[in-house]
């Protein structure tokens, strides 16, 4: 019974961390599009555009984002290296790899100040020169999302965590075979983008991107409720201690 009991404990802290990673990014996404004044579709810097407020606000949810990231995968290891070691750590490294590219974005974002604070004196070719900084810097924020959130989202918490939660029946297999078909189709998604293939919030671009966005949105709802389930793992885990 305590065995159960802390397993349900460890699936809601697991689905209050997930839930931690949407209510911070999807806003600092949100505040960092508002705050260079461009387009969800079309990240640029406009100079006389920038919302300072709306970048230190959004910086600061980022940089719990890598908090919550990080908490989700370090919760769950204990647990799921019993299913596979090989691929528990490789959840957690994915996680801490999607955080490096979230920091890289935040740094390079929340510089847009002192390039906006510097173009309010600039004139003629130092103004142009201040421009193409911000820009630059708006650009390497643009490719880190691509990279971190992209690229490495799809591997972790697609088909790697889909993978630990259908082979160790901690959640329904049916909503972890979300995660192992969303996976994929989000990565083939960012390499599109990549590719200029289409735009990041385009039709296409959210068609692909809706499995792994239920899946994600699975597990907050699931795990907060319910926690993870009893499991062959979690009796292993009893056993051992």
């Amino acid at each position: 019974m305590t065995a159960e009991i802390d397993l349900q404990r460890t699936g809601r802290i697991f689905g209050l961390f997930f839930i931690g990673t949407f209510i911070t990014s999807i806003p600092a996404r949100l505040l960092f599009v508002n705050g260079v004044g461009a387009s969800w579709t079309d990240m640029q810097f406009i100079p006389g555009a920038v919302d300072e407020t709306s970048l230190r606000v959004g910086s600061i949810l980022e940089f719990l984002l890598i908090g919550f990231n990080v908490a989700t995968a370090v919760v769950i290891y204990p647990l799921v290296k019993r299913q596979s070691a090989t691929v528990g750590l490789g959840y957690v490294t994915a996680r801490i790899m999607e955080s490096v590219f979230i920091a890289i974005g935040l740094i390079s974002i929340i510089s847009v100040l002192n390039v906006n604070d510097a173009m309010s004196g600039a004139t003629g070719g130092e103004a142009t020169t201040l421009a193409v900084a911000g820009d630059t810097l708006v650009s390497i924020y643009e490719w880190a999302f691509q990279f971190g959130p992209g690229l490495v989202v799809p591997i972790g918490n697609g088909l790697m965590l889909g993978y630990l939660m259908y082979r160790s029946g901690l959640m329904p297999r049916r909503l972890a075979m979300l995660g192992l078909i969303g996976g994929p189709l989000l990565f083939i998604s960012s390499v599109l983008i990549i590719f200029d293939v289409f735009e990041n919030g385009s039709g296409p671009s959210g068609l692909l991107s809706l499995p792994e966005i239920a899946w994600e949105t699975s597990i907050c709802i699931y795990c907060t409720w319910k926690g993870f389930r009893p499991s062959p793992i979690a009796e292993l885990e009893a056993t051992t201690a």
